[in-house]
């Protein structure tokens, strides 16, 4: 093999020049090879394959190679029938039968089957990127991205389908195109009678009938019906993010996330509702949009009468009445109502911020979290109330305010008897009856009572900032320490003493001035007994003792 390899590397060496045999005039590559086929002239015992003029110095190297223009195929798996040229193959084959998987990871504990396969997926550890575009200078990781990459600059697409004109890098590819226009699904299931163009779609589909998951997870025990599944799931445990953006260097578990992603980059929306011109970035998206032009609401809560598109939608609301949480995180057992939820919240354990901020390159789990924050660079607020000159980012904002103006307040607490103008209002104010602290933190497992106080908490660890000066440029993380500092500006000051008419910023300053007036001393040394009007001089007390 060692053999073959250099004549190989000599041959290619010197594809320009041309040497010619001046003892039977034949023409090589190079010098190098025309000096290795002299010897067969000076007597050398040299073997050269009469096929394809290959010459190798060892008969056995000979022998395997010839295999290759026979297409003898000599060695046979006895569980499968599939055959090999020589024995090595047919061993590494017989470990996806034995399930043997001896090459481990020493960085990450993965387990492979082939030695090839552990080098390779090494260079994720290493940083290593052998394979370089001699064109742009581009690096991969992997040969298949380089071949890939390579055909960008080539433009080669040789095989190209004759009714759409559609061209495709690899003849197979080309064949499974074609069945788009034949129509022609050829694998069709015998327990519901459901037609697949592709083979691989069809044993997929098998496995719903059968139950059948063989994917295991040996680290947390879940099982797949898929492999893809079963792989993208293992990065949750190895931390591997295979898929990485060219543009701003992100990296993800899936390959369909990254095209996902990339098209933040490009502006790219190729689903376009021929209703009313709105284009989309994902065709789930998009085919959820058709309905409110296609369908009526068809589905309706028997509950409280609300109508829905769709049937999945109906089961998600229903949810609200039953209280039922049936979506589980595998990684912390937190359950939610929708899946939708359960899948945002994944986001948090893989870091996965997919969604970017086209002004400041800032990122969020999800698309309103995005477009929140959007609304701090253009300023926009379309919801105008009808009873006041307010306006306000986002509807749901209006229909809270537009509260005000409404004089009923049906809603009750039973326990003691406030009232509200809104339902989720009087539900909010139940948690401090019964203590309620729904709202965790991923991060530090501090609770909270409300979903906003939980966001605003958020902040601390994600280093946000959202409210920024505009005279200053001064960032706070809470909208009332940026009112406080916007009169600092204005010279604003709207807490007055009615004791001597001196004036505060903040209420709080008031509140500590009034003590001035009062003599009151509310923070107590529990050593001593001494009162202090202010908490950080009792503090800066506490430390004589």
């Amino acid at each position: 093999m060692e053999d073959t390899k250099v004549i190989e590397e000599l041959m290619e060496a010197g594809k320009k020049h041309h040497d010619t045999c001046p003892q039977c005039g034949k023409s090589f590559s190079c010098e190098q090879t025309l000096n290795l086929h002299m010897k067969l002239h000076s007597g050398m015992e040299l073997y050269e394959c009469d096929q394809c003029e290959k010459i190798f110095t060892l008969k056995g190297n000979l022998n395997k190679h010839m295999k290759i223009h026979t297409d003898e195929k000599p060695f046979t798996c006895d569980q499968c029938e599939k055959k090999f040229r020589n024995k090595a193959n047919l061993n590494e084959h017989m470990k996806i039968h034995t399930g043997e998987m001896p090459y481990s990871c020493d960085q990450c504990g993965k387990k492979f089957r082939h030695k090839g396969n552990l080098n390779t997926h090494l260079r994720i550890h290493t940083g290593k990127k052998p394979f370089t575009c001699d064109q742009c200078g581009k690096n991969y990781r992997y040969k298949g991205n380089y071949n890939d990459h390579m055909k960008i600059h080539s433009g080669e697409k040789l095989h190209r389908c004759d009714q759409c004109g559609k061209r495709f890098l690899q003849k197979e590819y080309l064949q499974k195109h074609m069945r788009v226009h034949t129509g022609e699904k050829p694998h069709t299931c015998d327990q519901c009678g459901k037609n697949f163009t592709h083979k691989g779609n069809y044993k997929e589909h098998m496995k719903i009938h059968s139950g059948e998951k063989p994917f295991a997870c040996d680290q947390c025990g879940k099982s797949f019906r898929h492999k893809a599944n079963y792989n993208d799931h293992m990065r949750i445990h190895t931390g591997e993010k295979q898929f990485t953006c060219d543009q701003c260097e992100k990296s993800f578990i899936q390959k369909g996330k990254l095209n996902e992603h990339m098209k933040i980059h490009t502006g790219e929306k190729p689903f376009t509702c021929d209703q009313c011109g709105k284009s989309f970035r994902k065709s789930s998206v998009f085919k959820v949009h058709q309905l409110t032009h296609s369908r009526d609401r068809i589905y309706k809560c028997d509950h409280c009468s609300k109508r829905f598109f769709r049937a999945d939608f109906l089961k998600d609301h229903l949810t609200v009445h039953t209280q039922e949480r049936p979506y589980v995180c595998s990684l912390c057992a937190k359950s939610f109502r929708q899946m939708g939820t359960l899948k945002t919240h994944l986001k948090r354990h893989s870091g996965v911020k997919d969604h970017i901020c086209s002004e400041c390159g800032k990122t969020f789990f999800t698309v309103h979290a995005l477009k929140k924050h959007q609304s701090i660079h253009t300023g926009e607020k379309p919801s105008q109330c009808s009873h006041s000159d307010k306006t306000f980012t986002w509807p749901e904002y209006l229909k809270i305010h537009e509260t005000v103006h409404a004089e009923e307040k049906p809603h009750t607490c039973f326990q003691c008897g406030k009232k509200f103008r809104l339902k989720g209002f009087l539900y909010e104010h139940m948690k401090i009856h019964t203590g309620a602290m729904p709202y965790s933190c991923d991060q530090c497992e501090r609770k909270f009572r409300h979903k906003g106080s939980l966001n605003t908490h958020m902040r601390i660890h994600t280093g946000e900032k959202p409210f920024t000066c505009d005279q200053c440029g001064k960032s706070f993380r809470h909208k009332g320490n940026y009112n406080d500092h916007m009169k600092i500006h204005s010279g604003e000051k709207p807490h007055s003493c009615d004791q001597c008419g001196r004036s505060f910023i903040q209420k709080e300053h008031l509140k500590n001035h009034i003590r001035i007036h009062t003599g009151e001393k509310p923070f107590t040394c529990g050593q001593c007994g001494k009162g202090f009007m202010k908490k950080e001089r009792l503090i800066k007390h506490m430390k004589i003792h």
